[in-house]
């Protein structure tokens, strides 16, 4: 199969085609033949070496964790999918090596979900991590019906998720943080947008009024807008961050997404209601994974970056 591979850890420069081998099913795996694969910004982690003592790893390396594609090839073992099904995963495993960037990838039967009708294909590559990411973290902190919740980086690719799954869930207001140019595209998704900022408590107040603070707060950025979140909250256990473990040291929760194709079929079901739609910020063929991956990096991307692949 085609790939887009890394044979050491560096900048997006060591991010090559390659022709590798086809994966097999095993027992309780499908072989999805990749129509799109999400960007994430873990992916670029991956690659720099960041993550070495978080996860085992062998070269060649392929990076990504985002897939929608068509089964071609199913386990023995497999009951939910055949050959031929249109589905989407977070193909995230336990070892790193054999990724999404890529023709073929083999996948877990329970972290797949059939791809919807209301998402293309490049919009279901897009959703999985992302998706996860944003529902795990709302529901780590018990976002429901009546909540006031801020999300920090509204605009970005688990943001933008997590403001309509918010109000999916029932939230009465949702508050993101994001610059002034993402501001319209904030109030698209149905929430209030705030720029952030060192003032962010002061200006927060003037859209709360009352005592300044909101039920539960979700933090996709880390940096300042973590250590500002303790004060935005009226409880601690009720702020989560997905971006840095001193959350708890804070009092918070901290979310790192795990596969589960329940709760992707559940984010599908949502597409097809019409309550979350993913924003495709640009579409990049499978050999351009390096060009990608530095948009990515530059910072201040609006959804999801993906790649097609043919």
């Amino acid at each position: 199969m085609r790939a887009v591979a890394q044979t050491e850890f560096g900048d997006a420069d060591v991010l090559r085609p390659q022709e590798l081998p086809d994966p097999v099913a095993g027992p309780d795996g499908v072989v999805i033949r990749v129509r799109a694969a999400g960007i994430n910004p873990v992916d670029y982690k991956i690659r720099a070496g960041y993550l070495q003592g978080a996860f085992p790893y062998h070269f060649p390396l392929v990076p990504g964790w985002d897939v929608a594609g068509e089964v071609v090839e199913v386990g023995p073992a497999v009951t939910r999918f055949s050959v031929g099904d249109a589905v989407m995963a977070y193909a995230r495993k336990d070892h790193i090596q054999w990724g999404t960037y890529a023709e073929l990838v083999r996948v877990r039967e329970e972290a797949c979900a059939l791809k919807p009708d209301a998402l293309s294909f490049a919009e279901a590559g897009a959703l999985p991590l992302a998706g996860l990411t944003a529902l795990q973290s709302l529901s780590a902190v018990d976002v429901g019906p009546g909540d006031v919740v801020l999300v920090h980086a509204a605009a970005g690719g688990v943001g933008h998720f997590a403001v309509q799954i918010a109000r999916a869930l029932g939230a009465a207001r949702v508050i993101g943080t994001a610059s002034p140019r993402n501001h319209d595209f904030i109030r698209a998704l149905g929430a209030e947008p705030i720029e952030y900022g060192d003032d962010l408590p002061e200006r927060l107040t003037k859209v709360v009024g009352g005592d300044g603070k909101v039920d539960a707060v979700a933090d996709y950025v880390g940096g300042k807008a973590l250590e500002q979140s303790p004060a935005l909250v009226r409880a601690a256990a009720r702020h989560v961050s997905v971006v840095d473990p001193k959350v708890k040291e804070q009092g918070g929760r901290y979310v790192f997404v795990r596969p589960n194709g329940g709760q992707l079929k559940a984010l599908g079901d949502l597409a097809t209601d019409g309550r979350l739609r993913a924003e495709i910020a640009r579409e990049f063929p499978l050999d351009q994974a390096a060009d990608a991956q530095r948009l990515l990096e530059s910072g201040h991307v609006r959804g999801k970056i993906v790649l097609t692949v043919a």
